[in-house]
């Protein structure tokens, strides 16, 4: 009795394996042209990345890293004008590779050249606009960049819009080479504004996050300059 109810268990098992299998196949028929197409998309879709990694990015790469080296030697002399559109030797400069090779490594990086020479030519709407198009990464950029910007809107004058930057600098990194040279840089900012509270809060994070900076050891200096006038 035991072994007949196991082969009926069986046989049932059996039956649901042909059942799935015959309605595997039906779907597979009724809908061959769909699942088709899926494949075909798919296998585009991959082939299509290899070939414009391989074939037009890789390429477009390499030729954004040659034309760069003029641009930056220029940039190096201190010859930003020259580097930003002639840097000679039929080289591109940094806003030529801009617009042919934006969407490479080496076109972000122009985006930050420029910014930077314009900002040591004291073009500092142009520079704001080409830094603030850098996509910055890493520990060191972001707050670079960020600290960058300050500098041209504390040149415009725009002293709230500097201390935003360097504010989002310093919280954009703990580095102990940016973070105290920015909260410097935002305490006499806020110095310079009347607001001796806040000043005296940057001076005081650098004596205790970043006694050890170059900034750090002088920082008492600051502080006792500032300490007076706190009400």
């Amino acid at each position: 009795m035991a072994r007949r109810k196991k082969k009926n268990q069986e046989d049932e098992t059996l039956v649901d394996i042909v059942g799935a299998t015959d309605q595997a196949a039906g779907f597979i028929e009724k809908n061959q042209n769909l699942i088709f197409g899926i494949l075909t998309a798919f296998v585009l879709l991959v082939g299509g990345y290899f070939v414009w990694k391989y074939f037009i990015q890789a390429p477009k790469e390499k030729a954004a890293a040659e034309q760069m080296y003029k641009a930056q030697t220029q940039f190096e002399r201190d010859s930003f004008a020259l580097a930003l559109q002639n840097p000679g030797g039929g080289f591109k400069g940094f806003l030529d590779i801009i617009d042919e090779y934006g969407g490479t490594k080496s076109g972000n990086l122009a985006s930050y050249y420029a910014g930077l020479s314009y900002l040591q030519l004291g073009e500092y709407e142009a520079a704001i606009d080409y830094l603030k198009d850098y996509s910055a990464a890493g520990e060191i950029s972001p707050a670079t960049k960020n600290g960058l910007i300050g500098d041209a809107y504390s040149e415009l004058g725009d002293f709230s819009q500097a201390l935003s930057y360097y504010e989002s600098a310093v919280s954009s990194s703990d580095n102990p080479q940016t973070a105290p040279y920015y909260l410097l840089k935002a305490g006499m900012l806020y110095e310079k504004q009347g607001e001796f509270n806040k000043a005296l809060r940057s001076y005081e994070r650098i004596k205790e996050d970043f006694t050890l900076s170059t900034i750090g050891s002088e920082i008492d200096k600051y502080i006792a300059k500032v300490s007076p006038k706190v009400k």
